[in-house]
């Protein structure tokens, strides 16, 4: 004779099984039975007003894109551009459409600063960077990423930081590794840091916001909404 229960009363079992069970977990989550959220505590990052300029470029899309050498500089040029291009092309946005930041720290940083800038100290940046001009193999006198002429020759292929600009492009600059510079060159032409600190802040490129560091901006641009990526 079997002990097995019969067909019916195993169907039986499951059936006031599955309803325990149910009942149990609307005694457990009663909010999410009635369709209400589960309170929680919610982590928001803090804001800072030093960063509000991040909110003052208009845009429905935002992109930040971060460079930290002198060929990340000329990559983050291009992928800017190809953002804009593609969301033309595959969208149909205009420029005034996306948010854009290209920041220049660490060793892209003096790609922040003027023709003027570069002619007298180039050869400092140079020498840290490792970095000579594609057309003389020797310390660039100006700034090559503003110019058209280097075309494919640099990973710009031609494309300007002013050409960027016109398309509403932001350049966030490095502070922190612009008084490191400034101490080289400081040290290297006997002159005072905070002089050349300020000559170096009063001859940018243009569309500039300068920040504590760069690194603290990407942080910072992602809490405020915007894709990063990263060029070194």
């Amino acid at each position: 004779m079997s002990n097995d229960p019969s067909p019916v009363r195993r169907r039986s079992f499951v059936s006031r099984l599955a309803s325990g069970i149910a009942a149990f977990g609307v005694a457990a989550s009663p909010a999410r039975a009635q369709g209400q959220p589960i309170p929680a505590d919610r982590w928001e990052a803090r804001r800072h007003p030093q960063d509000d300029w991040l909110e003052q470029i208009p845009g429905a899309h935002r992109y930040f894109f971060d460079t930290s050498s002198a060929n990340g500089a000329g990559d983050g040029i291009t992928f800017a551009t190809n953002y804009f291009v593609a969301s033309k092309s595959g969208y149909g946005l205009e420029d005034s459409d996306l948010a854009v930041v290209l920041c220049l720290r660490h060793f892209s940083t003096p790609f922040a600063y003027s023709d003027a800038i570069w002619a007298k100290y180039g050869a400092v940046f140079a020498d840290r960077l490792k970095f000579v001009d594609p057309k003389t193999n020797v310390a660039p006198t100006v700034n090559v990423y503003q110019q058209k002429s280097y075309g494919m020759t640099l990973p710009n292929r031609g494309t300007t930081f002013e050409m960027l600009a016109k398309r509403g492009v932001r350049f966030a600059v490095c502070d922190m590794a612009t008084h490191a510079f400034a101490g080289m060159i400081a040290a290297k032409h006997g002159l005072r840091s905070e002089s050349v600190y300020q000559e170096l802040r009063g001859n940018d490129i243009g569309s500039c916001h300068f920040i504590p560091a760069g690194i603290v901006a990407v942080n910072r641009a992602q809490e405020r909404g915007y894709s990063i990526i990263s060029m070194h």
